[in-house]
This record gives structure tokens, C-alpha cells and sequence, in this order.
């Protein structure tokens, strides 16, 4: 539905950085495998390169994530 496009569209890649303590917009994300075989998007926080962040993603937003990299 249209709603749900547009939410899709307006989300940044985002992720809460331990860190910083907050959430934080995710720079050079690079989508990886874990073990168990779901995928993540691994990156820094935008604001703050020294901060990693991982966000475990769901099999809907993999296909999403990955027009968003490219």
C-alpha cells in the first residue's frame, strides 16, 4: 500500500549506537551475512566514526536495503 511505500522511502538506515547511546544514521553500511543466516547492515554512526553499529534486518527489508547500498 501507498502509506507503506512512502514510510519506506522517508527511512534512512538507522541503527541505535550503544555507544552514543542513541540513534544514529549508519555510514558505509555494508550488508552481511551472520551465522545463523539472516542478514545485517554493518556500518558506523554518521556522526561519529569511531562508533560501530549493526542492525539485524528482516527478510522484507533485506530487498529494500540493498536498492538503498547500490
Amino acid at each position: 500500500d501507498m502509506q507503506y511505500q512512502l514510510w519506506e522511502f522517508i527511512m534512512k538506515l538507522t541503527a541505535y549506537s550503544v555507544k552514543l547511546k542513541k540513534v544514529v544514521e549508519i555510514a558505509e553500511p555494508k550488508i552481511v551475512t551472520m551465522k545463523n543466516g539472516r542478514k545485517a547492515v554493518s556500518g558506523v554512526a554518521a556522526e561519529d566514526p569511531t562508533s560501530k553499529v549493526f542492525r539485524i534486518l528482516s527478510d522484507k527489508d533485506v530487498a529494500e536495503v540493498e536498492k538503498q547500498i547500490s
